[in-house]
């Protein structure tokens, strides 16, 4: 399983890299917290994994990371995605490193 923690992922997005993040957290924390990111909820991923660019390198975002590893080996494992990461710490993370002004409720 490979990892990246979000000042790489900002720094890939700023330069238009062939990123796209996924945040797998169920609706009512994107709610609380929107990152603006593409948002398919973890227990959705099996039906809507098509709405996925394979072609990308894609990073998972949930929480803290731990359900984002559980959506990777789906990913990678069942839908043969090639590129997929977790990223470290989650949307803390992301907080913590690269946007603190987004607000957890």
């Amino acid at each position: 399983m490979r990892y990246i923690d979000p000042k790489s992922c900002q720094e890939r997005l700023l330069k238009q890299d062939n990123l796209t993040i996924i945040d797998i957290r169920e609706d009512y924390e994107y709610q609380q917290c929107n990152t603006g990111f593409i948002h398919i909820p973890m227990g959705e991923i099996s039906v809507r994994h098509d709405e996925i660019p394979m072609e990308k390198e894609i990073v998972i975002m949930c929480q803290s990371g731990r359900r984002a590893e559980a959506v990777v080996n789906l990913l990678e494992t069942e839908y043969h995605f090639p590129h997929v990461f977790v990223m470290e710490g989650g949307i803390n993370g992301w907080i913590e490193q690269v946007d603190p002004s987004l607000k957890q409720d």
